[in-house]
């Protein structure tokens, strides 16, 4: 009995601790919670939020607003991701009205369980990145990328010992405000040091000039640290060496854009685990180490940009390259040939070989099929480029058992052979790679005529062959069941009609550059058709007939707010035409999307200057010189107000310039001259700007800039007009202006000045005082700065 006495107060005596701590354990998370919602209100409450995304942050649930996320079981705030959710593309749309800008409240500090803190791609205008940011000492990741915070990163982030993550950079974008991205600067890097958890480290421009060499030592002393971007930091000079290689974890070192003038840092070939490596458009020069295709885990290599670097290709691509997916070596000095070796290239999905001095010929077959599981030449290959070398010799048959190649955003396959010395005619086997979407092997000296099968290439986007000796005639079999965006078959010797069905069967057609062949006949009027048509050339052939009234139809080059074509940013294209505009020929690349023209010159047309033209109201360019073109120049071409570039040179012409030209104020090059016109030029306004040159061969042209007066003009007359309007007619007119003012002034408001107070009276006429001595003396300067001439 005494026994169960005692073991009954031993349970009570449980049942009460117990209960009492569970109660004061609800008590103080009842506590908590309140704490952690008033600190993520006060944090609110600092934030600018055009958008109400922070809509949901209402009601004692915090944990269920938008971009919390708590630890279970006890509601601490553990995580805060307010990042921008579109990408920066949408820039001036979507992506900067989604900003959050306004003042980071310290209240964060509070949140005694954060990890992870993202405010990446907000606009946080000029702000330095927050002090206390130091403080929050369970911080496993720390994004502020491209959220606008500027000047020195604090040091005391040294404090945040569990941090893994750090991201600090921005984007080098030029298009767009600089108020969206970081302008950070490092004074002194060795607060990294105390980053001890750390395994990514991303500082992409952010100004490292005043860190020197450090940055080596410093991330050498990184035992966790993976992944290195310090991408366009202005680092220069040599590139460092540490003293000792320590780096055993690190996997991606990215330093591209910077300035390092030096070899190639052979210590790399250290490191072991590295599975990426981006050095490109720096100063790097010499030879490139062969060791670099025995890394056994080297997937990407980036050393492109550099210009100096060299190095027999032969010889380093008989290297294993066992992992390798990405090698771009574009922009070097690279010389030698391809070896047959590279079908062991299983892996490769990129290679980038352009703008180096390649020469010989494409091995005729690949070796090495053995070693990959398809048995087929680089069956992973996504992208090829081999422009702007001195490769010769005939297109080898392999190309066409490319089949399997996939680019990574969109599927296709882009094939870059142009640039170079290669001869033969393209092989029947291309038809096989029925993914291509992109093929140029422009500018080489391959002829005979297009096969057949390329209409066979049915995902095909982009055909450029131009700058060859390709001949014969344009078949509908060639092309009716490829949707090409781009077609550019210019100089070569195709002869033939334009064909009709052209309109009918590219109805995404952007860019059609049929110049300097021997076409001839009739320019069909199914052309107008091709509604998305951004550029129409077939100057230099032997077109002859009026020009189809229909072209008003092409709805592209109506608009004046162009749109962006297809082949952007992630395009598997790199555009590249050349447009003959000003009276030189100029290469459009990155900004080819904004030119909007139409070339007919160098032909046989005849017939009225089609006056539907100026319906193109997104004209850029329109040159429709050395024809046989009658009639006038009409008076509502002010409507091309986006022309820049007008040749109507070389043809008859006839009329008076109409003076509403005088208001295309993007008019930058005008050519006229060899035609019929007639009367005083209208030497006003934008038309000043153009030269005699524009003008001359018009024999009954006269006034300025021509040297010939006009019958009815009056030099005497003219010279005086010209001088009052130069030497103070302009500051006459206001002088007078004044005066009349002054006059009206001095009659009505006085009276109502003097009807009040004395004091009133007095300050008016001190203030008519000082605007009359204010005018006189501007007068006066203006006459001393301009004399009259004599």
């Amino acid at each position: 009995m005494e026994k169960i006495s005692i073991l009954g107060f031993i349970l009570a005596i449980l049942y009460f601790i117990t209960t009492e701590l569970a109660c004061n354990g609800h008590t103080r998370i009842d506590n908590n919670v309140q704490y952690e919602q008033k600190a993520l209100i006060d944090f609110k409450s600092g934030l600018k939020d055009p958008n109400n995304r922070l809509s949901s942050w209402k009601g004692s649930n915090y944990c269920y607003w938008q971009g919390i996320s708590c630890e279970n079981g006890t509601g601490f705030v553990i995580s805060i991701d307010l990042h921008n959710p579109y990408p920066r593309e949408n820039v001036y749309e979507n992506w900067s009205s989604m900003n959050l800008s306004g003042e980071i409240s310290p209240s964060l500090i509070k949140l005694k369980s954060l990890k992870y803190l993202d405010l990446s791609f907000n606009s946080f205008k000029a702000m330095p990145v927050p002090q206390f940011f130091g403080y929050l000492k369970n911080l496993i990741y720390l994004n502020l990328s491209s959220a606008g915070f500027s000047g020195s990163i604090p040091s005391n982030l040294r404090n945040l010992s569990s941090l893994q993550y750090l991201d600090l950079s921005s984007e080098y974008l030029d298009d767009i405000d600089s108020e969206y991205f970081n302008n950070l600067f490092v004074e002194n890097i060795e607060w990294v040091i105390g980053l001890v958890s750390l395994k990514y480290l991303g500082m992409n421009y952010v100004n490292l000039s005043l860190v020197g060499s450090r940055w080596v030592e410093v991330a050498n002393k990184l035992p966790s640290l993976t992944e290195l971007h310090l991408g366009g930091c202005s680092l220069s000079g040599s590139f460092p060496s540490p003293s000792f290689v320590n780096l055993t974890s690190l996997a991606v070192i990215a330093i591209n854009s910077n300035h390092f003038n030096s070899k190639f840092p052979k210590w790399l070939l250290n490191v072991s685990n590295l599975v990426s490596i981006d050095i490109s458009d720096n100063q790097l020069h010499g030879r490139i180490p062969l060791g670099l295709g025995e890394l056994p885990n080297l997937q990407y290599l980036d050393l492109s940009w550099n210009f100096n670097l060299r190095r027999s290709i032969s010889q380093l691509l008989r290297k294993s390259w066992k992992k390798i997916e990405v090698l771009n070596l574009a922009y070097n000095e690279l010389h030698g040939s391809i070896p047959s070796s590279i079908g062991n290239f299983c892996n490769l999905k990129y290679l980038d070989l352009r703008d180096n001095l390649l020469n010989g010929s494409l091995p005729e077959i690949i070796k090495g099929l053995e070693t990959c599981s398809s048995k087929s030449p680089l069956p992973n290959l996504m992208k090829l480029y081999l422009y702007y070398n001195q490769l010769m010799g005939k297109l080898p048959n392999w190309l066409g058992e490319l089949k399997n190649l996939r680019d990574i955003a969109t599927p296709g396959v882009y094939l870059n052979l142009g640039l170079n010395e290669m001869n033969g005619s393209l092989p029947d086997s291309i038809g096989q790679l029925s993914q291509l979407q992109g093929l140029d092997v422009s500018s080489n000296h391959l002829s005979g005529s297009l096969p057949d099968s390329i209409g066979q290439l049915s995902q095909l986007r982009v055909l450029d062959v131009s700058s060859n000796r390709l001949s014969g005639s344009l078949s509908e079999q060639h092309f009716w069941n490829l949707s090409l965006e781009v077609l550019d078959l210019s100089y070569n010797k195709l002869l033939g009609e334009v064909p009709a069905w052209i309109g009918a069967a590219f109805v995404n057609l952007v860019i059609l550059n049929l110049r300097s062949n021997v076409f001839c006949g009739r320019l069909p009027s199914q052309l107008s058709n091709l509604s998305s048509l951004h550029v129409l050339d077939i100057a230099q052939n032997n077109l002859m007939g009026k020009i189809p009234i229909t072209l008003v139809e092409l709805k592209a080059m109506a608009q004046e707010q162009l749109i962006i074509y297809g082949l952007n940013d992630d395009s598997l294209y790199e555009e590249r035409l050349v447009v003959i505009a000003k009276g030189q020929s100029l290469e459009y690349t990155k900004t080819l999307s904004l030119v909007v023209g139409i070339d007919l010159s160098d032909n046989n047309l005849s017939g009225e200057f089609p006056q539907e033209i100026t319906k193109l109201f997104g004209l850029v360019v329109l040159n429709l010189s050395r024809n046989h073109i009658t009639g006038q120049i009409p008076e509502n071409i002010s409507m091309l107000r986006q022309l820049s570039s007008l040749d109507l040179s070389s043809n008859k012409l006839s009329s008076t310039i109409p003076s509403s030209m005088a208001s295309l104020s993007f008019l930058s090059f005008l050519n006229l001259s060899n035609n019929n016109f007639y009367g005083e030029i209208p030497f006003i306004g934008h038309m000043i700007t153009f030269p005699e040159l524009a003008f001359v061969g018009n024999p009954d042209l006269c006034g300025a800039p021509l040297a010939t007066k006009c019958q009815d003009e009056d030099p005497n007359k003219r010279q005086s007009v010209v001088s009052d309007k130069n030497d103070g007619g302009y500051v006459d007119q206001w002088f007078c202006l004044s005066i009349g003012l002054g006059f009206a002034m001095g009659i009505l408001v006085p009276f109502f000045v003097l009807a009040t107070r004395k004091s009133w009276c007095e300050a008016y006429f001190d203030f008519v005082d000082e605007i009359v001595r204010w005018l006189l003396r501007g007068r006066a300067t203006y006459a001393k700065n301009h004399p009259r001439r004599r």
